[in-house]
């Protein structure tokens, strides 16, 4: 008999209170997200690849990239975006690959050959192993690197939790967790110095006719159409920001957007990648946020 895995998406939501003074205004602030249970996509740990996959077998990684999501916080991937995993049944200390055969068609073994480190990963954190046919194989944290041959474009996730025994991995060799997610984070920009970013790493606005006090957005209408104001977050899932500066505004329909020092936020359509800054100076009005809620790139 054959049997069929049902499995449902089950969206969390969490309700912290996040109070700032002097805005006028405060509420709750709601946010939740959906992750992808363990193996939903692919559950198996060996078998034959596809042509994505032998495609890429030999490719080196060249200079790694770290990439935010908002199911798994910080992961790995190569310089083309396709994501990296590591293998519960491997070992870091000493490094050691245990897949082999029928499995590396499935989790083509990344090659040590022309690896770099990048802005997140510690060089040190580099390394490469012997594999059981002479090759080297790239390392990171001790951890054996493969890509997944299912995943059909870069940034996929397909192979997170794959038979309870494969994981994206972190910058540090660990695993992707939606435990390490940041809803909020302030970044160093070269230009405009330190900037708020939210989970999927959008760059954060300010709208100088909105006001803080009382705390008010008026940006409706036509302007929502390419600004989208921020969600709600939670005040442990904050990094370099004070969670005291931070409050939501309920808008018209009744959800809430997040603000900072009481000014209301927004992502921009425009951007079109994490790190992108083309809203800013937009109109002459909108303005990356900074981790105390000023206009960056403005002088006081």
């Amino acid at each position: 008999m054959r049997m069929q895995r049902h499995v449902a998406l089950i969206g969390t939501a969490l309700a912290v209170a996040l109070f700032a003074t002097g805005c006028g205004s405060n509420g709750n602030d709601y946010s939740g997200q959906k992750l992808k249970p363990a193996g939903q996509a692919a559950d198996d740990s060996s078998g034959g690849g596809d042509s994505s996959g032998t495609s890429r077998k030999e490719e080196p990684a060249k200079e790694l990239q770290v990439k935010r999501t908002a199911k798994l916080g910080d992961v790995v991937t190569d310089s083309k975006g396709w994501t990296l995993y590591r293998f519960d049944e491997d070992t870091a200390a000493p490094s050691q690959s245990n897949c082999n055969g029928d499995c590396e068609k499935m989790w083509p073994p990344v090659p040590a050959k022309d690896a770099e480190a990048t802005a997140g990963i510690a060089k040190k954190d580099l390394g490469k192993v012997k594999r059981a046919d002479g090759s080297y194989q790239l390392t990171v944290g001790g951890w054996p690197a493969y890509r997944f041959a299912k995943d059909a474009k870069p940034g996929d996730l397909e192979g997170h939790g794959a038979k309870g025994m494969w994981n994206a991995l972190a910058p540090n060799g660990g695993k992707a967790s939606a435990r390490n997610v940041k809803q909020l984070t302030a970044v160093e920009n070269k230009e405009l110095g330190k900037i708020l970013t939210d989970a999927k790493g959008h760059t954060l606005y300010r709208f100088d006719k909105d006001s803080a006090w009382p705390m008010k957005s008026n940006c409706n209408g036509d302007c929502l159409k390419s600004w989208v104001p921020a969600k709600a977050v939670e005040k442990d899932k904050v990094e370099g920001v004070d969670p005291k500066l931070l409050s939501t505004y309920e808008r018209a329909d009744g959800t809430k957007q997040l603000s900072v020092d009481c000014w209301p936020l927004y992502w921009f359509k425009g951007d079109k990648k994490a790190g992108d800054i083309n809203g800013q100076g937009k109109m002459g009005l909108w303005h990356a946020a900074t981790d105390k809620g000023k206009k960056a790139g403005v002088t006081p």
